[in-house]
């Protein structure tokens, strides 16, 4: 049996929840009517908050006392894994049998993904024992085998206020924990350091800090190789007029704190192939803000902001909307093309903001750079809708080594009953982001207004990981009746390749049954006559098994697979058709 936790002020919620939906109704009313009776429709609005309004809002600090468990952990009820077409889905706050805690609740989750070897990945998370208390700590789960199975060992730094958690890891595997306190008169980061995969931490380092701070590494083999850098909203800082900090030692220690140009907030960082760093956040007014330094990676150096680049995006950041009540619609994301391919050096940014044209309250908006920053091109809509009243949140992006983009978000176009069920979406572009591919529901919807821990919000952020055999995801959703984190590996869809002659040479590649215990079956098409070539690789692309390696003529394949000799766990079976490459992601368990 699911127990449902009712927060204190649960009549207020169910309250505010129907006065929602008979105003979404009205409306969709109201925009039908002007869209038929009047033959021009300005979207022209007030923003609901200014700039400076935006960067006060939603701090973090204690509010309530720290509550345990009510069961003292042992009440359960299933964990919520599942597998579907492209995605596999695993609940990682578990108890030690890989069951669902009861009456607690978890939330803005963060990863760290070891490039060395990717079965080992840990998830930060805020952590809440009790849903009768807000109060948060610094919680954590890792996985050895490429999160099939996940280990919560608890909270780090046990007992003290801890929240907005940030993950990262260098080209060694280390990973890095930042996390925000406050002490009642100043925010404050530290920095833990796990040498194991995640499965212990060492106890932390001052990084100065601030609410709604963001980290990243620089994982070149250049100048700044190991560099790690922060970033946070400059009203919260406990190091004015400063707001970063950048630690050259590997997380020993962190330098007094500089300005960032621009002044961006709510966003997050990325290194570029060079050792570049771009800081991304909510712009002076309206779309986003990217600054751009070239000498943050010397270590030791005064570090020089080169430009600031105001983006227009059709839209803002924004919070306090009905869907995510004390959260934000979601925060600014850049992400770098470090592939070798054309698309090499590439800026990207990407926000789920509240649209200025059409007045959509929530749309993925992308807009790409292929000068390092200096122009964007035009903002382009991920979500394929077609509506002005669906809302996407919480949006999230990650470029893969091979340089595809891959794109997640919450959605709430198949909610029929106007109270914001939302499901997970995904898009994918191989080609720098000038297409995408069709949105793909990946997760049934859910009511994101239940398990409140006392605080009326999922979170201000998802967090992904991409890699050449798709994105790794850590997210939460309410799908067990409550709000829990969840790593969700997403292998992305069969594309059409064009072989320079105009053909299509299409190939597509799936697995029954999937989860395997013994014997399952690949089946595959070409369209042309081509060599193929089909491995059975583990989660790091090491090859254990050839299948197919020969010429084949246009048609459809059947290949018989006995999983037997294979100890369970994630694999990944490869197809090579010509010059088209994919993978479908393989499950063996016992």
């Amino acid at each position: 049996m699911i127990v449902v936790y009712i927060r204190k002020s649960s009549d207020r919620v169910q309250l505010n929840n129907l006065q929602h939906m008979k105003n979404k109704a009205q409306l969709i009313l109201l925009v039908s009517g002007i869209i038929l009776f009047t033959p021009f429709f300005s979207f022209a609005q007030k923003r609901p908050f200014s700039t400076e309004e935006k960067m006060k809002m939603h701090n973090e600090r204690p509010g309530d006392p720290y509550l345990p468990n009510p069961y003292n952990g042992t009440k359960t009820s299933p964990a919520g894994n599942y597998y579907g077409s492209g995605i596999i889905t695993r609940q990682v706050n578990v108890n030690s049998s890989g069951q669902n805690i009861l009456g607690d609740a978890a939330n803005e989750p963060s990863i760290a993904v070891d490039p060395a070897d990717p079965n080992h990945i840990t998830i930060g998370w805020r952590q809440f024992d009790n849903v009768g208390s807000n109060f948060r700590q610094a919680g954590w789960s890792y996985s050895s085998d490429a999160g099939m199975n996940w280990t919560f060992p608890g909270v780090i730094d046990p007992g003290v206020f801890r929240s907005d958690p940030v993950l990262g890891f260098d080209t060694t595997g280390n990973f890095y924990y930042n996390s925000l306190t406050y002490d009642g008169t100043n925010y404050m980061c530290k920095v833990f350091k796990s040498t194991n995969g995640g499965a212990a931490w060492n106890a932390g380092v001052d990084a100065r800090g601030g609410d709604k701070q963001w980290m990243t590494l620089d994982r070149t083999s250049g100048t700044g190789s190991g560099n790690i850098y922060s970033f946070w909203t400059s009203y919260y800082s406990v190091c004015l007029p400063g707001f970063f900090t950048r630690s050259s030692n590997g997380g020993s220690s962190f330098e007094d704190c500089v300005q960032v140009g621009g002044n961006p907030y709510w966003g997050n960082m990325a290194v570029g192939p060079d050792g570049e760093l771009y800081c991304a956040g909510g712009g002076a007014v309206d779309g986003l803000m990217v600054s751009k330094s070239i000498n943050a990676q010397v270590p030791g150096s005064s570090i020089i902001w080169n430009f600031s680049t105001q983006i227009y995006m059709d839209g803002y950041v924004t919070g306090s909307a009905p869907i995510n009540p004390v959260g934000i619609l979601g925060q600014a994301n850049v992400a770098v093309d470090c592939s070798s391919g054309p698309g090499r050096g590439n800026v990207y940014v990407l926000a789920a903001l509240q649209r200025i044209s059409n007045g959509d309250p929530g749309d993925v908006m992308f807009a790409r750079s292929t000068d390092g920053g200096h122009t964007f091109s035009t903002p382009l809509q991920i979500n394929d809708d077609g509506s002005f009243i669906n809302t996407q949140w919480l949006a999230v992006m990650s470029v893969a080594p091979n340089g595809r983009i891959d794109v997640a978000w919450l959605d709430t176009r198949d909610d029929l009953t106007y109270t914001d069920q939302s499901a997970l979406y995904y898009s994918y572009s191989n080609d720098q982001g000038a297409t995408w591919s069709v949105n793909e529901k990946l997760s049934e919807s859910f009511d994101p207004h239940v398990g409140y821990p006392q605080q009326d919000k999922m979170g201000d952020y998802f967090d992904m990981v991409s890699d050449n055999t798709g994105a790794h995801l850590a997210w939460t959703n309410t799908l067990n009746g409550e709000e829990d984190v969840y790593y969700s590996h997403i292998t992305p869809g069969t594309t059409g390749i064009n072989d320079g002659k105009g053909k299509d040479n299409y190939v597509s590649l799936s697995c029954f049954p999937n989860p395997v215990k013994t014997e399952a079956q690949f089946r595959y098409q070409i369209k042309d006559e081509c060599a193929v070539n089909m491995v059975i690789c583990d989660v790091s692309g090491k090859e254990i098994s050839t299948l197919v390696n020969k010429m084949q003529t246009a048609g459809i394949y059947t290949v018989d697979f006995s999983a037997g000799r294979l100890a369970p766990g994630y694999y990944l079976c490869r197809l090579t058709a010509g010059t088209a490459m994919i993978y479908t992601r393989l499950v063996v368990v016992k």
